[in-house]
């Protein structure tokens, strides 16, 4: 299976806080941090990291050049990443002492994708391929609509949440990824709803559609017919989560490209997620297929 990764591509500004910034607030940062990042490009790491063959197509500016040579050292196909006049995405991230975040996006390349650039990208893939996206990019409904068309699996993982995900056809998803936040929004439920009632919300909802519900300290829930599957956390101590959901996804999805089954593939993932929180960064901190599946 060949993955392609239509996602977003960013430059991380990471500051280290005592606390995550409140309005009107000024706060003097401990230090400052210039990395690779992008919920699709962090994906696409992980799935090379994990051994998968993937394809990585997006937008950049002449200061992406270092992105897409990161990329490529780890495996990364990037010859469908087109490049235009103005800034990549850039993605402004707070890291507080307890190791949460606050992240700020400007889309850049991510936004400036057109369906033309779309189109001329899926014509080299089909069925057997899968699609892999993100919400940090523009024209998703296109892209799911035109992949579905041509044969392609798909995998969208709703990061981040915002309203017009509902006018998306979800309906098409092969497999849907979501924390319990977006999974909640997602299915019309508080944010304290019960996880079981989320993830059987959602798989009522997309009866098609494979669902993944990733709750934190709580691990992962997986839903599909009369299916459900649980998977606990790979108990770490916690540097920093920012690339911790890109790596359960790409190794999720590495591992079911190996032939492994869903239970296996989830084990892996929240080792994989596990490591990577264990370690700053965000693409840095992914961990290599040897260390996830020995």
């Amino acid at each position: 299976m060949r993955f392609l990764n239509y996602g977003s591509v960013n430059i991380d500004l990471i500051f280290t806080v005592d606390h995550i910034v409140k309005g009107g607030e000024t706060l003097q940062s401990t230090s400052l941090t210039k990395s690779a990042g992008g919920k699709g490009a962090n994906q696409s790491a992980a799935l090379a990291k994990a051994g998968a063959e993937v394809f990585h197509a997006g937008k950049v500016g002449s200061d992406g050049d270092f992105l897409l040579q990161l990329l490529a050292s780890y495996g990364v196909d990037t010859s469908f990443v087109r490049y235009y006049e103005g800034a990549t995405g850039q993605a402004l991230i707070q890291l507080d002492r307890q190791k949460q975040n606050a992240i700020l996006l400007y889309g850049g390349g991510n936004t400036a994708i057109t369906k033309e650039e779309i189109g001329e990208t899926l014509a080299s893939f089909g069925k057997g391929d899968m699609l892999v996206l993100q919400n940090e990019i523009v024209h998703t409904d296109h892209l799911i609509s035109e992949a579905k068309r041509r044969g392609l699996s798909i995998c969208m993982n709703l990061a981040p949440f915002d309203p017009s995900l509902f006018a998306l056809p979800l309906s098409k998803l092969d497999l849907l990824v979501v924390n319990e936040i977006e999974g909640a929004a997602l299915a019309s439920l508080g944010e304290d709803a019960p996880f079981s009632e989320i993830l059987e919300k959602l798989v009522e909802t997309y009866p098609t559609t494979q669902i993944l519900l990733t709750v934190g300290k709580q691990g992962c829930w997986y839903g599909f017919e009369d299916e459900r599957i649980h998977e606990a956390i790979y108990d770490t101590k916690v540097v920093d989560t920012t690339a911790a959901g890109d790596t359960f996804i790409g190794y999720y999805l590495a591992s079911l490209a190996r032939g492994l089954g869903v239970q296996e593939a989830l084990k892996y993932a929240s080792k994989a997620a596990g490591l990577a929180v264990s370690r700053p960064g965000a693409m840095a901190s992914i961990p290599l297929a040897g260390e996830v599946f020995a």
